[in-house]
């Protein structure tokens, strides 16, 4: 059944899976479903874990970054895969064992590498949703004027009032294209990793200071 939901909301997208659209599907009475979900909220959630549970597990590293890095972009990989999951995880109202599981793990391969529990603590806050592989914009996108006149008088004014965005827009090397999410990604996934490491260093260095008075 989970899987049959997974599948629809591919297809039609998380909002438009409804109970008694899932059963039609399946051909099956609605109530059938009552049968192993109490609730649309507690489908969403076994669909959830159907696609965390496909998360690839990591083998050992002595470098705990690149074993984090490999596992989180497998998370992305398979939310790649479903568009919709993104906004489940976002909406879910409680951990369920496989979504535990997976949060577990990944402080398992941050604690074999020498992180404290109080940096493990700030990494995962720092991670937040790139655990699971997304990022969540927090600028939004001007939309352009269909008509040349108004399109041409927005870029005057955005030249004038936003410098320093036209010029990032215009000079990137990705200027005139679209973003490459998964590069963009990487970048930020990466610059957090070296920084707790950073971060675990140099309290290394200090209790070594410590030791050694």
């Amino acid at each position: 059944m989970l899987a049959a939901a997974v599948e629809l909301a591919d297809l039609v997208g998380l909002e438009a899976v409804t109970m008694r659209r899932l059963a039609q599907a399946l051909d099956v009475t609605p109530m059938a479903l009552y049968k192993h979900v109490t609730s649309r909220d507690e489908l969403v959630d076994g669909m959830v874990d159907v696609v965390v549970a496909r998360i690839e597990p990591v083998e050992p590293d002595p470098d705990w970054r690149r074993a984090v890095r490999r596992r989180v972009l497998s998370a992305r990989a398979r939310i790649l895969e479903h568009p919709w999951a993104t906004d489940a995880i976002i909406t879910r109202t409680h951990a369920s064992p496989t979504v535990l599981a997976y949060l577990d793990s990944l402080m398992g391969l941050m604690r074999a590498g020498g992180l404290s529990l109080d940096l493990l603590h700030n990494a995962m806050h720092a991670l937040s949703t790139r655990m699971w592989g997304f990022t969540r914009e927090v600028f939004p996108t001007q939309a352009v004027p269909d008509d040349p006149d108004e399109r041409e008088a927005m870029y005057a004014r955005f030249v004038a009032q936003y410098p320093n965005i036209v010029a990032m827009a215009t000079g990137a090397a990705h200027a005139g294209a679209g973003c490459d999410s998964q590069a963009e990604f990487e970048f930020a996934l990466d610059l957090l990793l070296d920084g707790v490491e950073s971060q675990r260093l140099a309290a290394a260095d200090r209790d070594n200071g410590t030791n050694l008075r």
